[in-house]
């Protein structure tokens, strides 16, 4: 079970290895199953292939939310 500050540190590593990475939308935490997860935003799912399933012993967790535009 992972805890916030483990999470944040798999956070900060994660958007490291992500930054360049075509079709990331965003990178954040959330809570599943009573422990904290990294959730990994994507313009489309052909991105999620390059997302790891865990970083540091985390959990990763991706969801397609499209294209992000400021509104």
């Amino acid at each position: 079970m992972s805890d916030r500050a483990a999470a944040r540190a798999a956070k900060s590593s994660l958007v490291h290895q992500l930054g360049a990475v075509p079709g990331v939308a965003g990178v954040g935490l959330a809570r599943r199953d009573a422990e904290y997860v990294v959730k990994v935003d994507l313009v489309d799912a052909a991105t999620a292939a390059q997302v790891p399933s865990a970083v540091d012993g985390v959990r990763v967790v991706t969801q397609v939310v499209g294209t992000v535009r400021a509104l």
